[in-house]
């Protein structure tokens, strides 16, 4: 079974969102894949998703309020066969950590690179309501791409 951990800053909006996304990909098209996420930093390890993630995944029919924040561990660089990163600063932290499995989900779904924006640090819900949008666009073509999803 092939695995994926999605990783952004504190794990609790971006990674959650893609590990939902994921998971409902994967159930909608009766996929072995185990997927999990996690965050460069330690602040909110334990905690939920933020309230205006779980809020966006439950207008999208996704429940992730049940996740809880972790942060990326040295094992994961053997227990998984991808590590999808939201942005720059993710993928040169865990380079450092001497992660090579190493992708960037704005290289997919047509997005030409681009950051996952983190919505943590704007106000208002739009950016939620984007960031869904474009990992969900982003996700879909990332299992495609990479050969997940025939």
């Amino acid at each position: 079974m092939k695995s994926i951990l999605f990783v952004c800053l504190g794990n609790i909006c971006r990674s959650p969102l893609a590990e939902g996304i994921a998971k409902k990909f994967t159930q909608d098209f009766g996929l072995k894949l185990y997927i999990d996420s996690a965050g460069t930093g330690d602040w909110h390890v334990g905690e939920a998703p933020c309230e205006n993630s779980i809020k966006v995944a439950q207008n999208n029919n996704l429940d992730i309020s049940k996740l809880r924040a972790r942060k990326i561990k040295q094992e994961d660089k053997t227990l998984f066969d991808y590590v999808v990163v939201m942005d720059e600063n993710n993928y040169n932290d865990l380079k450092k950590l001497g992660f090579k499995n190493l992708y960037m989900i704005g290289d997919y779904g047509g997005f030409e690179g681009a950051c996952v924006p983190d919505p943590y640090y704007y106000p208002g819900f739009e950016g939620f309501d984007k960031v869904y949008t474009m990992l969900d666009i982003a996700i879909l073509d990332f299992l495609k791409t990479e050969g997940l999803l025939r």
